[in-house]
């Protein structure tokens, strides 16, 4: 593993992740998870799995709470902070400069055409999100079919979301007693989550 990143090379990604986050949460993430684990490896796969895990369950937005934990996990409290600011001021910005734009020259065919371009890039930038976590996420069919079943109750049978969730969970604990090897993951995977509650405890001490 490359060695810790100081607090200023880590607030120069944490200010260019939220200058390029574009795509929502999915995108958000996925530039998270391509400039902390594959390029620099700050955080583990799995740990960074997990945290993101448990993050969705959590109410609020999960993208930023994923980077206040990762900058939390680098550099302890004024991390998560820099990363937790950071990850919000310079998008705003950009919004603030985009949503100018469309009011002032929204009627523009130029205009018109640039942010006909932008949502298809944007819409680009999603897919190729969900893709990228979804193959790591994802690692058996059964976890594929739970996925494509989650999918099909909320999109086509328009069933509630935490109920979704709550079936999802209690489906992975009865698996877990049934079929261990399918539900409940590596041992490396189950150290990950043990050090990300050691992380959590550890916050509160």
């Amino acid at each position: 593993m490359p060695a810790a990143p100081t607090f200023t090379e880590a607030t120069k990604v944490w200010a260019k992740i939220g200058l390029l986050s574009f795509g929502g949460p999915a995108g958000q993430i996925a530039l998270m998870h391509k400039e902390l684990v594959e390029e620099r490896r700050w955080i583990g796969e799995q740990r960074f799995l997990h945290a993101l895990n448990y993050c969705m369950l959590l109410p609020g937005p999960e993208a930023q709470q994923l980077a206040i934990y990762i900058g939390w996990l680098l550099h302890r409290t004024i991390g998560g902070l820099v990363a937790g600011i950071l990850f919000v001021v310079p998008g705003a910005l950009v919004m603030l400069a985009l949503s100018s734009l469309y009011v002032l020259y929204g009627d523009m065919p130029l205009v018109a055409a640039l942010f006909f371009g932008v949502k298809a890039a944007v819409l680009a930038i999603v897919i190729e999100a969900v893709i990228r976590i979804g193959r790591r996420a994802l690692k058996n069919r059964v976890m594929m079919s739970i996925a494509v079943a989650a999918f099909i109750a909320i999109y086509a049978l328009n069933v509630p979301f935490p109920l979704i969730v709550l079936l999802a969970g209690l489906t992975g604990w009865l698996g877990d007693r049934i079929a261990p090897g399918l539900f409940s993951g590596s041992a490396h995977g189950k150290g990950d989550v043990a050090d990300f509650k050691g992380a959590v405890d550890l916050m509160f001490e």
